[in-house]
């Protein structure tokens, strides 16, 4: 009787990890969108990859479900967060564009998990997210506002390209210590 509460205690106790990563990734890469490099980089676009990153290995570790509950409890802290430490328009902005992307990341994922080469799923499932992220979060965040968004939207797209690839070599070193636990196996097989 005690194994479906133990076992959602097990994995809640298990997604703490990811949970907070999540977070102080959007939060942090909300601030450093605010500051421009250039005219077509801000600092956020160095840090908001690794979001993807989190969500990728948590899938391959827990699974659809799992993963799902990472993004929408990171979703909530991180736009709460947001808010004071960015700004209203900002936290609208990521939030919107994070759920999004997050969950087509996710979904993009899973279907490709399986695949024979082993940066598929990462790789492309980022990359799809990281479109979608970038076309919602600068169109809401700075539409209208007399800023260059359009230029630090393209700008952080390159960037988030460039930082799928790179960050496939840490996943690929962090795969034999994720690989799917018994909970996502005892799941699976039910």
């Amino acid at each position: 009787m005690n194994e479906p509460s133990d076992t959602t205690g097990q994995l809640l106790r298990a997604l703490w990890l990811p949970i907070a990563a999540m977070v102080v990734v959007v939060v942090v890469s909300n601030i450093a969108v605010q500051y421009p490099i250039n005219d077509w980089i801000t600092w956020g676009a160095l840090t908001y990859p690794v979001a993807f990153l989190v969500t990728d290995l948590t899938n391959r570790r827990f699974g659809v479900g799992a993963t799902r509950r990472v993004v929408y409890v990171g979703f909530a802290i991180a736009v709460v967060l947001s808010i004071w430490a960015a700004g209203p328009r900002i936290a609208i902005a990521s939030g919107s564009a994070f759920l999004a992307a997050q969950l087509l990341d996710v979904l993009i994922f899973d279907r490709l998990r399986r695949s024979e080469a082993w940066w598929r799923a990462p790789l492309v499932s980022s990359l799809s997210a990281s479109a979608l992220d970038t076309a919602l979060f600068f169109s809401i965040a700075f539409a209208g506002a007399g800023l260059p968004w359009v230029t630090w939207g393209l700008g952080d797209f390159g960037v988030k390209v460039a930082m799928a690839l790179a960050l496939l070599i840490p996943f690929r070193a962090m795969m034999g210590f994720v690989s799917p636990s018994a909970l996502e196996t005892r799941r699976t097989a039910a």
